[in-house]
């Protein structure tokens, strides 16, 4: 699943981070995807932006955006940050989205 996100990710025409997310349930099938972006947002971004404390944060990171398009009980979450070459790069949850991830039940996070 994770070399699924890479690809995805390595799609994504962000002029700077390219990090997608996908979250499956307890079967492993797809439950929510979705990428980071420079120009749209939505309430729960700015939700959890504003319950760490950088209400700046309001553009919509991958992780909320699978989340918010999420259709049943998470259980995993695959994220994938990729360079401007298409090569895996160290990701992390920044703190806006692992309070989300927290609050969501999620059990397992896999990273590039």
């Amino acid at each position: 699943m994770l070399n699924r996100c890479i690809k995805l990710a390595s799609k994504l025409e962000n002029k700077k981070q390219r990090i997608f997310t996908i979250i499956t349930d307890k079967h492993g099938k797809i439950i929510g995807s979705g990428g980071n972006s420079y120009s749209k947002t939505h309430p729960t971004m700015a939700y959890y932006a504003e319950k760490v404390g950088d209400i700046n944060k309001i553009f919509l990171h991958s992780e909320i955006s699978a989340l918010v398009n999420c259709k049943s009980k998470p259980e995993s979450m695959y994220i994938a940050r990729v360079s401007r070459d298409g090569q895996p790069v160290k990701v992390s949850p920044c703190p806006i989205c692992r309070l989300a991830i927290l609050d969501s039940g999620i059990k397992k996070v896999i990273t590039t």
